[in-house]
């Protein structure tokens, strides 16, 4: 029997924090479940491997030393409410803000 989709806990344009690492971002794409190669989940050590069937999240993340982009799974999420700005280059590109500690996709406007 394959388990009943989650809802996302989290939207696009939310800033996020890892639950584990020193990273945080913004999420521009949502999976509903795990939705890259297996070669890269194998590549999670054992013992911090997420579940597949859960939410991942890309992100524009960004460390001390530099920005990328994440793919994270919802357990490893936390919300981030430092309302520091995030510095990577391609928020800028798709989003506006941070606008209320959140970032808005760029021509979308709420009513």
């Amino acid at each position: 029997m394959k388990a009943a989709m989650q809802t996302a806990r989290f939207f696009i344009g939310q800033v996020v924090r890892h639950r584990f690492f020193p990273f945080r971002g913004v999420i521009f794409d949502v999976d509903p479940q795990f939705g890259n190669t297996e070669e890269w989940y194998q590549s999670i050590p054992e013992e911090v491997r997420p579940r597949k069937d859960q939410p991942f999240y890309h992100l524009f993340a960004e460390n001390a030393e530099t920005e990328y982009v994440a793919y994270v799974s919802e357990q490893n999420l936390l919300p981030d409410d430092t309302d520091t700005p995030v510095r990577h280059p391609q928020v800028n590109e798709m989003f506006d803000g941070p606008i209320d500690g959140a970032y808005r996709i760029k021509g979308a406007h709420r009513h």
